[in-house]
This record gives C-alpha cells, structure tokens and sequence, in this order.
C-alpha cells in the first residue's frame, strides 16, 4: 500500500493529501460493514430475552413496518449498536458517526433515546421518569418519544418476526452514501 510521506501534516505534499483522500473514500466504502460488525458484537449480549442484536432488528423492522422512512429505519437499525462502547453515552456515539448521514432530528432522537427510555422504568431505579420533559420544547421532542414508544421499548420480545439483516442492506448504504469533503 502506498504511503503518505509527512511526519507533520504541514510537510505534506499534494500527493500526501491525495493519498488522504484515498484513504477517507475507502473508510466511508467500508463503514456500513463497520457498523454491521457492532451490530453484530451486540449478538453476544444475552442478558434479555433476546439478544441486542435482534433488538435492533426488531426496533428496525417495526419501522419498516409501520412506513418510516429509510433514514429512520436506518437510524432504528442502528441505534444501541454503541452500546458497549459507551453504556453512559451510546446514544451519543452512535449518532456522532451517523450525524454527516442524517437529519438534525433522527440526530437528536439518537442522542436523546437513552434518556426518553427512561420514561417506562425510571421509577424502578428512583429515577425521574418525567426527565425527558425538560426537552419539550425540542423539534424531536415527539418523534422521540414516539420512536421509545412505538420501536424501541417494545422490541424485546423473542416471538416477535424480525426482518432479517439483508432487508435493511439496501437502506443503510444508501443513507450512508456520502462523498469525502475536507473538512
């Protein structure tokens, strides 16, 4: 594999930074199979009924189902995929990647989902299940709420018939299609 030359960026030579380039275009090519593989580490997770693997395909395909759009089926399919990597701050994560892909709202919506979550078990771990409503305000307020609700609370159940992943293939590269600009 070619290399870039520089030992500070500032020594680069158009070369250099057409390598870069490269090297950005094939990482944006391979980043949908990157976010199947946490997708798929999310199968070792058996703590529920199902594992977190099936709970994001259940939470997709109930998407699907009820007429999201692709962006949003997207963004269920992948919404506790960084849960391993941050428990405190999944949500966040996850959306961080996503956030060049998607709108300011399936944005805040993943960000948000740990804590609107908190609306149906708050009160077994003396949290405030109401804490959410600090957000009503917010343009997503409601189709968060409603993606807890609707989606992702419910999808733990192991008689429930998800689609299988390759239904959502087609979506995810198409909503993770985006070319390299620098920034």
């Amino acid at each position: 594999m070619e290399k870039m030359h520089f030992t500070r960026m500032d020594q680069g030579t158009v070369a250099d930074f057409e390598m870069l380039k490269k090297v950005h275009e094939h990482t944006l090519a391979v980043l949908p199979d990157q976010l199947y593989a946490l997708l798929e580490n999310l199968s070792k997770d058996t703590a529920y009924n199902i594992t977190r693997k099936e709970h994001c395909l259940q939470t997709a395909t109930r998407a699907l189902r009820d007429g999201k759009d692709e962006e949003y089926i997207v963004v269920a399919l992948f919404h506790d995929i960084a849960e391993p990597l941050g428990p405190f701050n999944h949500g966040e994560v996850i959306a961080s990647i996503l956030h060049p892909f998607i709108s300011r709202n399936n944005y805040w919506m993943l960000v948000q989902h740990g804590l609107f979550q908190t609306y149906f078990y708050g009160d077994k771990l003396g949290l405030d299940p109401n804490a959410r409503d600090q957000y009503k305000s917010d343009p997503a307020y409601e189709q968060t709420a409603e993606f807890c609700a609707k989606y992702d609370e419910i999808s733990f159940d192991p008689n429930y018939k998800s689609e299988p992943l390759s239904t959502f293939d087609p979506m995810v590269r198409r909503v993770l299609t985006k070319q390299w600009v620098a920034p």
